[in-house]
């Protein structure tokens, strides 16, 4: 089995604001919360994980239209999450709506249809939040 690994890094620069690297991009984004605990300078974990989610469904998507050799003229995604407190009282990602445009020529609409009911299981990100993701979290002082 053939395993990848990434590489993410948050540096702190106050406040609740983030600096956020990615070694196989060398990208970088700013990641905040919202006021009146953040001064919203950046994208929320919410926001990026609603991203990832909508990102990698849209491309899977895609991917499959084009194994299936048919031109996608436009493809758009539009992501509703919904945040709730649980028995906490913690603030929790309840439920991500996708909704998913696609425009390709009439001829294609069958290959389209077989795509819609395969592309989602090659959605690494959505796939894995639906299967429960193994989190192995440390916390040390720095030296």
């Amino acid at each position: 089995m053939v395993t990848e690994v990434m590489h993410t890094h948050l540096r702190h620069e106050g406040g609740y604001k983030f600096n956020v690297t990615f070694d196989e991009m060398g990208g970088r984004l700013h990641s905040d919360e919202p006021k009146p605990l953040g001064r919203e300078e950046g994208f929320t974990a919410e926001m990026l994980l609603n991203s990832a989610v909508g990102h990698c469904l849209t491309s899977s998507l895609v991917f499959c239209m084009e194994k299936s050799r048919v031109p996608v003229k436009d493809v758009e995604a539009d992501l509703v999450t919904t945040l709730k407190r649980n028995e906490k009282g913690r603030w929790r990602v309840d439920a991500i709506k996708v909704n998913l445009r696609v425009n390709v020529d009439d001829k294609d609409k069958d290959k389209f249809e077989r795509c819609r009911g395969m592309f989602q299981d090659f959605c690494i990100v959505s796939t894995s939040i639906r299967e429960g993701v193994k989190i192995d979290v440390e916390a040390e002082l720095m030296q």
